[in-house]
């Protein structure tokens, strides 16, 4: 697999990147199951015997927490003097902390803006952005005897901005012959804070949806529906009310035994998601110098269409500068073989090898010499 060559672009993921995670999905893990995400962050770890733990500390998007979560303990389990503690507060959170320094490392779904990146304070140089997972966001439902769900994007578009009020309105109905979808009301359930989540389902909707009048971002104004923090809190609240349908990562309906809706992509087949199909999005991408990849509406016949990478943050002069280095010894690993298995056990897109090359080589421009 080969990058396409530029000065400023670079192919993601080819035929090969498919292959990668097909294969490894069809491996046993080795790694136990992980438990349902939950809300907040990792929690603390007693100092390891004989030697003195190297707390990191980090915050932000909650779409990856669980594999962050998973893959922090695992290496935690085999380097148990560095403690890696994130808390699950939401792209939005994460941003602010980064920028405020009061953490060591950001995480976010959408990548930063230049205005974010201005700032940063000078002493801390430029923000290093690098990719950690490939991710995908599901319309998750709550509904009686209703197993398999289509939604077409003039359905799934009127959901959204509340213009389709029922189950059984035509639009819904036409698509789901056979079904019993009820006269019930429908509850829609998007995010209440700062999303990197909603900022790829929305950037989803400005694309499909002709009628859609919000625009794109980490926050909008929703026409509809009701707010939850975090996709742990839109899955439990998705969870807890009969005739509800929201988005949220993958991992966490996975997780949590939501139902998932098919949706119609941009090429008119209804696609079901699984990792397989959303990995086919990324299929021939074009991957900026600064890895802020967007693929809002991609074109693939077979490909799910609502399909992120997700990035963490770093400053380029880090104020701790050994816990930063544990932090690039992480993410090298959490790039090999064991952290790619552990991904694509929990239902992410592994990065293929030629990015995770490129995203270590930009870690290795953070000056993490002791000062």
């Amino acid at each position: 697999m080969s990058f396409l060559v530029s000065k400023t672009r670079r192919t993601l993921f080819s035929t090969s990147a498919i292959a990668l995670v097909v294969g490894l999905a069809s491996c046993t893990p080795n790694t136990p199951t992980a438990p349902p995400p939950q809300a907040g962050g990792s929690p603390a770890a007693a100092p390891a015997a004989g030697g003195n733990t190297l707390t990191v500390s980090g915050a932000g998007a909650t779409a990856p927490n669980p594999l962050y979560q998973r893959w922090f303990q695992e290496y935690n389990r085999q380097n148990p003097t560095v403690q890696i503690s994130y808390d699950s507060v939401g792209s939005g959170a994460g941003v602010r902390r980064f920028l405020d320094g009061t953490v060591n490392f950001g995480a976010t779904d959408s990548p930063l803006k230049e205005e974010e990146r201005q700032k940063i304070p000078a002493a801390r140089g430029q923000a290093v952005q690098v990719p950690s997972t490939g991710l995908f966001v599901v319309f998750a439902y709550n509904l009686d005897g209703v197993e398999n769900l289509k939604l077409s994007r003039e359905a799934f578009c009127g959901i959204t901005d509340g213009s389709i009020k029922t189950w059984n309105d035509a639009k819904i109905t036409k698509d789901n012959a056979g079904v019993n979808l009820p006269a019930d009301p429908i509850t829609f359930v998007h995010r209440s804070d700062g999303s990197g989540t909603t900022d790829i389902f929305t950037k989803h909707l400005v694309k499909a949806c002709p009628n859609w009048k919000a625009g794109a971002g980490k926050t909008v104004e929703w026409s509809t529906g009701t707010g939850a923090k975090g996709n742990e809190g839109v899955s439990a609240q998705i969870q807890q009310t009969k005739g509800a349908i929201g988005y949220t990562e993958y991992s966490y309906a996975n997780e949590t035994k939501l139902k998932m809706a098919s949706i119609q992509n941009k090429a008119g087949d209804f696609i079901t998601p699984t990792p397989d199909a959303a990995a086919k999005a990324l299929v021939g991408a074009q991957v900026p110098a600064d890895f802020a990849l967007s693929v809002p509406d991609p074109e693939q016949k077979d490909a799910y269409p609502i399909v992120s990478l997700t990035w963490l943050l770093f400053y380029e002069n880090p104020q701790e500068p050994a816990k930063t280095k544990a932090m690039t010894e992480f993410m090298k690993w959490a790039y090999s073989e064991p952290g790619k298995q552990i991904a694509t056990e929990l239902g992410y897109i592994p990065l293929p090898d030629d990015l995770s090359t490129k995203a270590a080589s930009a870690l290795d421009t953070i000056k993490v010499a002791a000062k």
